[in-house]
């Protein structure tokens, strides 16, 4: 039987439960203790995939086609494991499920209620996580803060599951943050009682308290939780707020987090081996040479929305022993400022994915500039996109090449709808979702990249590269390098008189690691680290752009 630990959040949202979450995954599988991650979220939204990354920031997809919360990138990058649909729950799916129960029948004669049939629903699909995986534990975040109405059924749910599996099998762990009150120069410990004490009120008394905070937390606040909260002494365990988040393990396991969690669950004991992960931090924390690169975007007001594009770049740096210094420019700033003014500092261009007008001429204003200054260039998805319509208006000496998502109209739409996507009316999970293997063809950069004649990745979109225009444009020097098993769709594109241009239409960003970072960005980075052009100005990440971050 699998046992569980569940992660709970006080005090404010964003406290940083989905890096403990990953973090305490990391500990356990230093131990060799298999585990798995599961997220609950409280909204009613069937899963992210409709919501504005102003809103939830990035949608991670998992290998089956799951569009699911960002945290569940960091679990991967974390726990180095490739997670399902099983690991995302939300409150939409909950009900939905509960309702087509009803209509079907199957509880005839019953009043539907939140309990016990809601809370039975959100139990089948955390017990099923052990069941599907075998994990020896499985993790699970409920998301939001405690106190939000949209939480109370998860919460329910989770008290019961220590009556349900046993007292031994479960621990409850309580996220929150100690504000710091710069007027008195002290962390403040009210908030996290009120929060304990909503929990216990539920009906959940929290085991181990994990104390977030900007400023170091003394002894005397610990004893002061530890009294109030009713916790033991040894499980107050302060977590501050460091620049790297890959030191999270560390810190914890400084604290006492592993050991503990072991005892209180009746785990084989044991010192976990954590030295690759050190000496993976001490490598990323040791001064190294900057790789200015800009990532141009829709989002980047809220950088959230490319945390796993940011990481992917930060990993492929780290394995050429080099540090990334990201450029955020918002796309629509070139669309009407100095691209020689804005680009002119930074060795590589990244151009993520996104959906919309909004923004995409700027984006081809970047695509152009990489091209023609021979500065390498990585599109992700809609990046891959805007290179071809750049190319394909520099080659047919037109600005009418477009797609057909911004201008339905165009003559030349060099990147169109999907056949499967014509007719399609509802938005939610209808997009080409998942992993899907890609041939790469022999000789090109992709296939350098990759030393492998077939692989799998992650997609999200519902528009292609046009193969009316594929001959055309193949002719005059973009390589169709990575192909779909039937040679229908294309998945990578490059430049062939070019360092390194390559656009793919899936986003490797989600499969990147720490310690194995993916072979598109690393030789992305790789080239880029030797580019510094004449002239160049230092970067300046701080000033360039209105919407600079």
């Amino acid at each position: 039987m699998s046992k569980y630990i569940f992660v709970t959040g006080g005090v404010v949202s964003s406290v940083g439960k989905g890096i403990t979450v990953a973090s305490i995954g990391r500990l356990l599988k230093s131990r060799n203790i298999s585990v798995s991650v599961q997220k609950l979220d409280p909204y009613l939204n069937v899963d992210p995939g409709t919501m504005s990354p102003y809103q939830h920031g990035e949608v991670f997809v998992t290998q089956d086609g799951e569009e699911t919360d960002l945290d569940l990138g960091h679990y991967e990058r974390f726990i180095d494991v490739d997670l399902t649909r099983a690991s995302s729950v939300t409150t939409g799916q909950i009900y939905s499920s509960v309702i087509a129960k009803e209509r079907r029948g199957d509880f005839l004669g019953g009043t539907i209620q939140v309990v016990p049939h809601v809370t039975n629903e959100i139990k089948e699909r955390i017990k099923g996580m052990g069941n599907q995986t075998g994990a020896g534990v499985i993790i699970v975040e409920v998301g939001g803060t405690v106190g939000d109405i949209e939480g109370l059924p998860f919460l329910e749910a989770i008290r019961q599951m220590r009556k349900d599996v046993g007292r031994d099998n479960v621990l409850y762990v309580h996220v929150t943050l100690l504000p710091y009150i710069s007027t008195t120069g002290e962390l403040k410990t009210k908030p996290t009682q009120h929060s304990v004490n909503e929990l216990r009120r539920i009906g959940i008394q929290p085991d181990i308290i994990i104390c977030r905070s900007d400023h170091p937390v003394s002894e005397g606040i610990k004893d002061k939780l530890s009294l109030f909260c009713d916790v033991e002494r040894r499980a107050v365990i302060s977590l501050p707020t460091v620049s790297n988040i890959y030191e999270v393990p560390l810190i914890l396991e400084e604290g006492g987090l592993g050991e503990l969690i072991l005892e209180m669950l009746g785990l084989p004991r044991g010192s976990g081996d954590l030295s690759e992960w050190r000496q993976l931090v001490e490598r990323m924390k040791a001064p190294k040479e900057k790789v200015p690169i800009a990532i141009v975007g829709k989002y980047v007001e809220l950088p959230d929305s490319y945390i796993s594009v940011r990481e992917a770049l930060r990993h492929a740096a780290l394995y050429h022993d080099r540090d990334v210094e990201l450029v955020w420019i918002h796309s629509e700033d070139l669309e009407n400022g100095d691209a020689e003014l804005l680009l002119r500092s930074v060795q590589g261009i990244v151009v993520p994915g996104g959906f919309g007008v909004r923004g995409i001429e700027g984006m081809v204003v970047a695509a152009r500039y990489a091209r023609e200054r021979e500065i390498p260039y990585l599109g992700l998805c809609l990046g891959m996109q805007v290179m071809v319509i750049e190319f394909a208006r520099e080659v047919l000496n037109s600005s009418e090449p477009n797609s057909t998502e911004f201008a339905l109209d165009t003559i030349y739409p060099v990147i169109d709808l999907l056949p499967g996507q014509r007719g399609v009316i509802e938005k939610g999970g209808t997009m080409r979702l998942g992993a899907y293997p890609c041939h790469l063809v022999e000789g090109t950069r992709a296939a350098r990249a990759y030393g492998e004649r077939v692989v799998w990745e992650r997609h999200r979109h519902r528009f292609e590269f046009n193969n009316r225009f594929r001959e055309p444009l193949e002719r005059v020097g973009l390589i169709p390098s990575g192909l779909s098993p039937d040679g229908r769709l294309v998945e990578i594109s490059e430049l062939r008189d070019h360092p390194w241009m390559v656009g793919v239409q899936f986003h490797p960003e989600f499969r990147s690691r720490p310690n194995r970072p993916h072979p598109l960005f690393r030789d992305f980075i790789g080239v880029a680290k030797g580019i510094l052009r004449e002239g160049a100005q230092p970067p300046l990440p701080m000033e360039i752009g209105r919407s600079s971050v």
